[in-house]
């Protein structure tokens, strides 16, 4: 059964949401992600419980199907082949694409699809460094390590970012620092974790704790 684009957006929130409530995705987690109040959660949930896309547990909270993990991982493969597209073909900033990739992940037609990855030259990361499933829906090996994570004298390579927000992006953006840029840790201050960093051909910046824990590096 077809799901519609608003089924489409819960199904891909629980996938995500799954990543850090494996057991079960709790119905104030989906509301949260989605801002939508929990009455309404919970009636979608019905819905989609009753097309088999998710299953309830009690007390732990809804998890997805087969068929609807093969549902989310489609959608979350168009947008971020999108948003690939716009960035790459269309000059979009990082920071401009979230919202019009939203629209357009609901296109229902394998064969853009296909076509649209064929012309992308099969991009196994989108612009943010969040890695793009593929038609069986299997993932390209993820970085998952984080500034933050990272020792005084070493120089890793940032490839991702976990904060998606224009505010944070424009941030980097501001502060030279986007994909492929090499960051060396001079100092860490205990105080507050913030890191005085090396950017090469940039300078040096001081990045604050929350700053680093947001950004992908290797």
């Amino acid at each position: 059964m077809k799901p519609s684009q608003t089924e489409e957006n819960y199904l891909k929130a629980i996938y995500k949401l799954m990543k850090i409530q494996p057991k079960g995705v709790l119905t104030k987690s989906i509301g949260e992600m989605l801002e939508i109040k929990s009455p309404t959660v919970s009636d979608m949930l019905k819905k989609l419980g009753d097309k088999k896309f998710i299953k309830y547990t009690k007390y732990k909270g809804v998890t997805l199907t087969k068929s609807g993990e093969k549902i989310a991982l489609k959608v979350i493969r168009k947008h971020r082949l999108w948003e690939t597209f716009l960035v790459e073909r269309f000059k979009f900033k990082w920071d401009e694409v979230h919202d019009i990739a939203e629209q357009l992940e609901h296109i229902d037609s394998p064969e853009l699809v296909k076509r649209l990855d064929e012309y992308l030259d099969f991009p196994k990361f989108d612009p943010h460094g969040d890695p793009i499933p593929n038609e069986e829906g299997v993932f390209f090996k993820k970085h998952d390590k984080t500034l933050d994570q990272i020792d005084e004298n070493q120089e890793v390579v940032m490839v991702g970012v976990k904060d998606h927000s224009s505010e944070f992006l424009q941030y980097l953006d501001a502060n030279n620092l986007r994909l492929g840029t090499a960051i060396l840790v001079k100092s860490i201050v205990s105080y507050d974790s913030s890191y005085l960093v090396q950017l090469k051909g940039n300078g040096s910046l001081t990045l604050s704790g929350q700053i680093t824990k947001n950004i992908i590096v290797k």
